[in-house]
């Protein structure tokens, strides 16, 4: 809703500001580029775009294995199949993203304001692990069974057993399958949203080349400045 007022200004709504703020910070030509930097074609960015390939076959063999259920993935062979493909999917996911975050810490990544990009990729890590973890639990056999009871008294110790009981299979299915699914993914989204706003960082070298073409084509400027004020005297 908007509103004219005597000098013509508008009171625009808070969808407005928000569209206006989105549009400003992540225009469509940023969020949706055409084209990249030479060096985007870094197996370091390869493995980042790995890892969400990985996280997105997760999420799709998860929906299979959640609804057909339990019965179905330990009997029928084509669930086999799914469950381990869940799980190979899941060890690429870890393996590639490991690769992508150290790769991009010696690269420091957060340099030209990109501390938060650099922030959620770490928090995206550390959720993953969390929900990982939750999926051990969810084997429904004498080995989930075990783990469960191993990680029981851990948390007790921690003092958060009362409200994160791992012993409780319903509670431990809709963590996995719905509350940290929901974590990872948004941190994900906003991680690419990040990259997508600030751009990819270029490697130490290039921005090295950067700057001394900046400095030489100040330097440059200045000389001329100098030059054509002395003409004038």
């Amino acid at each position: 809703m908007s509103a004219e007022q005597g000098s013509g200004s508008r009171i625009v709504s808070w969808t407005g500001r928000f569209r206006e703020r989105s549009l400003k910070a992540l225009p469509p030509e940023k969020l949706l580029p055409e084209t990249q930097p030479s060096y985007v074609a870094s197996w370091i960015y390869v493995f980042g775009m790995g890892s969400i390939a990985a996280l997105g076959y997760v999420i799709v063999s998860g929906c299979v294995l959640a609804l057909n259920g339990p019965a179905w993935y330990h009997v029928s062979a084509f669930g086999h199949f799914i469950n381990s493909t869940h799980l190979w999917s899941v060890e690429l996911f870890f393996m590639f993203m490991v690769i992508h975050l150290w790769g991009k810490f010696w690269m420091a990544s957060w340099r030209g304001g990109r501390a938060l990009t650099w922030i959620t990729g770490v928090l995206a890590f550390v959720v993953s692990i969390v929900t990982a973890f939750t999926g051990y639990l969810l084997q429904t056999n004498f080995d989930s069974e075990w783990i469960a009871f191993q990680a029981k008294d851990a948390l007790n110790a921690v003092g958060v057993g009362a409200w994160f009981n791992v012993a409780n299979l319903g509670q431990i299915l809709m963590w996995h399958i719905v509350l940290l699914p929901l974590a990872v993914g948004a941190v994900v989204v906003l991680h690419v949203l990040l990259v997508r706003a600030h751009g990819v960082v270029p490697p130490l070298e290039a921005a090295e080349t950067d700057s001394q073409l900046r400095n030489l084509q100040l330097r440059d400027a200045a000389g001329t400045l100098e030059t054509g004020e002395g003409d004038l005297s």
